[in-house]
């Protein structure tokens, strides 16, 4: 073909489908055929095509194929391969989610449960870092459930698959199926899960593994839900009682039941049965109620005995809200604040850093100012000093970040000197406001001279000269 120039036109794709239009059906076919010897994505692309040209059977078979060939896994699989294996699964799980569009829900409902042990038998040979099996589970879950919707699949037959599924498979496979697919199952159904979830339910936990008795007693948990019985919800989560918060967890089911006597029982016995190892969480809660019944005192103890042992700001905080609801915070304020001295003048170290960060919290700068210059603290916590005070005090703030630059300095080993050299420029700027140039200019020079074999730190000084040299 020839331009009206003369010269040779480039082909394009429209170009091509006009010649093939003309080419007779024998070449056509015989090209196909020879692209698919070689390309593996063309070879692909013809079976699917003519599997769907076939019938139903023949294209649940080829989806079947797609699946396998898409999911196995030779060897073990790189970081770097999951995504590419992943695409390819995805693509295999569409012709699956394709063939729910044309009616055939029964076939697909055993595609899926067949994609899904696959998928977990390749997860074991795999670095799935990014959580690819994830996804691709989910949405095979996803096709499952609407296929069993569509296809009126036989209530007992599949309770008794997700049940088999849920407590045996690996990767949590059908987590949580009986609370889903409860309205699917139907009395039949829902009958033959209890059935088979209270006769494992009864096995000594001993001889099972960890794993198995953990899905038994989350499945036992949902029907227990399900039902709405509170009491026999409490019988499940009752039966281990081997830490304080297994406690706690049954408490909140009476609270959230209304029954906040029995909670407050509850959160009591397993304070008695942990006195030593404390759960923060059950002290809370009992705290909580305590308050609710308006005994107050046993509410702040239990509070106080959580900041003792733990003093921080979060727990001083959470005094501060409980002291409310007892109307009293100012004098357990100076009990906290005393408690966090004594255990200075204790401890042998001068470390304020949670007496700066109560004051601060409190935005109350001076004394935060104070107690940093009579101690130390946190270098996260100079540096917010130093943002805090270097409106109406530069200098300070000034002094804060050359110090801080200095310390991060010494101890850079691998010349990541960014950090750094920002702090210098802050340095520049307060110590600019304070009329302290040739000071910080002296300064910098010296510290030119003593790091000058550091080319990188140099580097980045040259780059920032115009913050550096201000004024």
């Amino acid at each position: 073909m020839k331009s009206k120039s003369g010269t040779p036109k480039r082909l394009t794709l429209s170009d091509v489908s006009k010649i093939l239009e003309a080419e007779e059906k024998a070449a056509l076919i015989a090209l196909l055929m020879e692209l698919a010897k070689d390309m593996k994505p063309v070879r692909e692309r013809l079976l699917t095509f003519a599997a769907r040209r076939c019938g139903p059977d023949t294209e649940v078979q080829n989806a079947h194929r797609l699946l396998q060939q898409a999911i196995k896994v030779s060897g073990h699989i790189h970081y770097r391969e999951a995504k590419g294996w992943a695409k390819n699964v995805d693509a295999a799980i569409d012709e699956v989610e394709r063939l729910l569009g044309e009616g055939l829900a029964a076939a697909v409902v055993d595609l899926c449960e067949f994609a899904l042990v696959a998928l977990v038998d390749a997860a074991l040979g795999m670095d799935d870092s990014d959580g690819y099996f994830s996804e691709l589970r989910d949405r095979v879950e996803e096709i499952h459930y609407s296929a069993c919707e569509r296809s009126g699949a036989d209530p007992v037959k599949l309770a008794t698959r997700l049940f088999e599924y849920e407590t045996t498979s690996e990767f949590d496979l059908f987590d949580g199926a009986i609370e889903r697919y409860a309205a699917l199952l139907g009395p039949e159904g829902m009958k033959r899960y209890r059935e088979l979830a209270a006769a494992e339910w009864e096995k000594d936990s001993r001889r099972r593994d960890a794993d198995r008795n953990f899905s038994i007693a989350r499945i036992m948990e949902s029907l227990a839900k399900l039902s709405g019985d509170v009491e026999a919800l409490v019988a499940v989560k009752s039966r281990d009682l081997s830490s304080a918060y297994n406690y706690l967890q049954v408490a909140e089911i009476y609270r959230e039941a209304g029954e906040r006597g029995q909670a407050l029982a509850w959160a009591e016995k397993g304070m008695q049965a942990f006195p030593e190892r404390i759960d923060t969480r059950l002290l809370q809660f009992a705290a909580d109620e305590y308050h609710h019944q308006r005994l107050h005192d046993k509410a702040m103890a239990l509070i106080w005995k959580i900041y003792t042992e733990w003093p921080s700001l979060n727990h001083f905080t959470l005094l501060e809200s409980h002291a409310a609801q007892a109307h009293a915070w100012p004098e357990w304020r100076e009990r906290a604040l005393s408690e966090l001295r004594r255990r200075l003048d204790t401890s042998g170290r001068n470390d304020r850093s949670t007496l700066i960060e109560v004051f601060l919290y409190e935005k109350n700068v001076e004394e935060a100012w104070r107690e940093a210059q009579a101690g130390n603290c946190f270098e996260s916590l100079w540096l917010r000093l130093a943002e805090l005070r270097g409106e109406e005090h530069p200098a300070d703030a000034g002094a804060i970040y050359w110090r801080v630059a200095e310390t991060n300095l010494a101890a850079i080993r691998n010349s990541r000197y960014e950090h750094a050299v920002d702090l210098l420029v802050k340095a520049a700027t307060a110590m600019n406001r304070a009329g302290q140039n040739v000071e910080f200019r002296r300064k910098l020079e010296l510290l030119k001279v003593r790091y000058g074999t550091k080319r990188n730190f140099m580097q980045l000084l040259e780059q920032k000269r115009k913050l550096l040299y201000i004024g």
